[in-house]
């Protein structure tokens, strides 16, 4: 029975991992290294050596030549199957499942050269320019490797060398931009929970993973009030700040769309333009649950030598120094920093923001080689959006600076400039955690400005441009499922993250429950009339902004429209006549998977990773789509336009598995953005004349293909537990 039992063990392995057995050996599996399922065990448990066991089930051997381990590794031999398995506290073996060992041969490493020079213990950030440098670096290497196994063997021989952080974020931008990869990321929230939980917690999350067994194991839940309490006036939005969806959505964009490295992945349809919606998005949203809980618009970081009242503490533990993240006291002043990975003086960002603002109000930039470039209606705000934030596609980084980037450490150093306390950045600097800080909304609220002075600069749309001819939106409604129509629900929602593979020299199951923001499944009702002979193709765009602002007025239509968040984007096909078109919240192609949100998609059934087709991770958090309203409810505006799809379409030849979900903010990985559109089509662009006044009002500017609808937001503040994980 037992021999039985261990041949169909082994059976399943070699199903799941594509592994190939010796003859007549069911025991000692070598897995294929063409396995595409391979390369994501490499950026667990980024502190543990590369040799220890990988996997759920801790039974992934990575067997790198001895040459390439630290000498006093070389010399422990558990390491080596058949034993490795990790147990509750120590080494022990057999293991429970028969060994899968991948046998990494002896491979010719690069010349690692800059990516050498950030120690293991420091921090890597996007935002310093050296460290950029590293990872563009790192990134050409793991690129330009020919196959998928020399790409497998390479990463996994220098793993062990190279700053974890660097690694991660070099193997994520290679992974989506190699043409033999997987496109799925592992879930960053498992694999460094440091970076989006408190650091208080983490402790007991040891103790759970060293002291019981993991069928024993309970989730270690954090309070919502975990940072401050509503003394502070900003903590009332923190639910958004610190939600984890939204920080890994931040993450995963400047994965999918970073700002330096080789051209094929840095050189994205409209990047610059993705880059400044995307970040407009998070603005228009921020205020939205602002003006749900009864603060004001966010205030723009206007100027930078004046005290921040904002203070933030975010107790966080960086697992790398054994630090915690520093805090900003209230009233801090921003100061010229002069630090080993920066030296920046207030009056560089003074600068590069007076050039860039000049060459908005006259209309034309200036490249590296003093050729003059139109900021026109089709390509200024993407040549703006890269000029902005300084990516490799500035035209003139020389003249125009490293605006955007600059900020974000300028302010990350605020409370220690010039490095005299020898502490290191806060959470300003890191990518993955920078919108916990309610001054990140502030300074991105000022970037947001510099795009709307552009926007302001071009013609408004006329009539015809809005319109589609013989296309008539008659009605629009929204209905929560078990709710009045055009009511929106939202309520507290538990779930549970899964740490393990963040927990270095641990094994099992070890949960981590947070409290979130949710609501009620709904759809759209559309009611639309084509009134033409033919069929037409149309394209609709669905957007919700608030009715009332901070003063308890309504909004004029210029105003209202820099409110609107996208709810959702999608090609119809209209028949003559009447129709109604029904569409489910959770089809949005603003949004992810919640499983891309909460789990670690290389867990999930169906099949095997490579063969599955639910890889897009990029994208806003669906718990997070609705913003949260109030108990009396929060008045807003459903706006709905159907536009002519002939006229925006744009012809390539897409594969089935391309990542529909998400594309609206992150774009359509390895594909041009597919919407001749300016990204938040029609209401980027000030209104035309007619629209002002008295009659600076949505129903002035709605066309016949447009319809609006009042919708109530209602929060009830009750907390649901958590929802079954899927069975894997």
């Amino acid at each position: 029975m037992v021999v039985l039992l261990r041949q169909f063990l082994a059976s399943l392995l070699v199903l799941l991992l594509g592994a190939n057995i010796g003859p007549g050996d069911a025991e000692a599996l070598v897995v294929n290294l063409g396995n595409r399922s391979l390369v994501p065990l490499l950026l667990e448990r980024l502190n543990e050596p590369v040799v220890l066991p990988k996997g759920d089930n801790r039974n992934v051997f990575f067997n790198v030549p001895a040459k390439y381990l630290d000498s006093r590794i070389r010399g422990l031999t558990l390491l080596r199957p058949p034993y490795g398995m990790l147990g509750s506290a120590s080494f022990v073996g057999p293991t429970q499942l028969d060994n899968a060992t991948v046998e990494v041969p002896d491979v010719a490493v690069p010349d690692l050269g800059p990516a050498l020079e950030l120690s293991r213990e420091e921090d890597f950030s996007l935002f310093f320019p050296r460290h950029r440098v590293m990872a563009r670096h790192l990134v050409d290497i793991l690129l330009s490797l020919p196959t998928y196994e020399k790409f497998l063997c390479v990463s996994a021989v220098i793993r062990d060398k190279v700053n974890p952080y660097l690694y991660a974020y070099a193997m994520s931008v290679a992974i989506l931009n190699r043409n033999d990869t997987i496109k799925t990321l592992p879930n960053s929230a498992c694999l460094f929970p440091q970076l989006y939980f408190q650091g208080s917690i983490l402790a007991g999350c040891w103790t759970e993973a060293h002291l019981f067994a993991p069928e024993d194991r309970e989730p270690i839940e954090i309070s919502r009030n975990w940072t401050a309490t509503d003394l502070e006036p900003e903590h009332r939005v923190a639910y958004f700040r610190e939600d984890i969806g939204i920080n890994l959505a931040h993450w995963i964009w400047h994965v999918h769309n970073p700002h330096s490295g080789p051209p094929s992945a840095v050189n994205k349809d409209r990047r610059g333009e993705l880059f400044y919606y995307f970040h407009q998005q998070i603005i228009a949203r921020y205020n939205f649950e602002r003006l749900s809980t009864e603060l004001s618009r966010v205030k723009r970081l206007l100027n930078w030598r004046e005290p921040i009242p904002e203070a933030y503490f975010p107790k966080l533990n960086n697992g790398l120094a054994s630090r915690v993240w520093p805090p900003r006291q209230a009233d801090a002043r921003l100061q010229d920093v002069r630090r080993s990975d920066a030296v920046i003086d207030i009056l560089d960002l003074e600068r590069w923001r007076d050039r860039i603002m000049e060459a908005i109000h006259t209309g034309r930039a200036y490249t590296s080689t003093r050729e003059t470039v139109q900021l026109d209606n089709d390509q200024g705000i993407d040549i703006l959006g890269n000029i902005l934030e300084s990516s490799d596609l500035s035209i003139n980084s020389r003249l125009y600076g490293d605006l955007h980037n600059a900020g974000h450490v300028v302010i990350a150093y605020a409370h220690d400039p010039d490095f005299r306390h020898l502490e290191k950045e806060g959470v300003m600097g890191n990518s993955r955690t920078a919108l916990r800080d309610p001054v990140f909304f502030r300074w991105h609220a000022f970037v947001q400005n510099v795009f709307d002075e552009h926007k302001s600069m071009l013609p408004p749309y006329t009539e015809e441009e809005l319109s589609f001819s013989g296309v008539h939106v008659r009605r629009v409604e929204v209905q929560s499922v078990g709710q009045e129509p055009n009511e929106l629900h939202t309520f507290w929602q538990k779930s549970d993250y899964n740490i393990e593979r963040g927990l270095d020299f641990s094994s099992g199951p070890v949960l981590v429950r947070v409290t979130h923001l949710q609501h009620v499944p709904f759809f759209y009702r559309i009611q639309v009339h084509n009134t033409g002979n033919r069929a037409r193709n149309g394209m609709v765009r669905i957007f919700l902004a608030p009715k009332i602002d901070e003063r308890r007025l309504p909004f004029s239509f210029s105003e209202q429209r820099e409110f609107f968040i996208e709810l959702d984007k999608f090609p119809i096909k209209l028949e003559p006549g009447l129709r109604t078109i029904i569409r489910w919240s959770n089809e949005s192609t603003v949004t992810v998977d919640p499983k891309h949100t909460f789990l670690n998609v290389d867990k999930l059934p169906p099949g095997r990773p490579d063969q599955r087709t639910d890889k897009c991770n990029c994208g806003w958090p669906q718990h997070m789509l609705i913003p949260r309203g109030h108990a009396e409810g929060k008045h807003s505006t459903l706006f709905v336009m159907i536009s002519d799809y002939d006229k925006e379409r744009v012809e390539q030849k897409v594969e089935p598995d391309a990542c529909w979900k998400g594309y609206s903010y992150c774009g359509l990985l390895g594909h041009r953005y597919p919407d001749k559109r300016p990204l938040g089509f029609p209401l980027d662009r000030l209104p035309r004349d007619e629209v002002s006044g008295i009659n600076d009002n949505i129903e002035t500017f709605l066309t016949p293909n447009m319809k609006i609808a009042d919708v109530v937001l209602r929060h009830n503040d009750r907390t649901a537990p958590p929802e079954p994980l899927p069975v894997r």
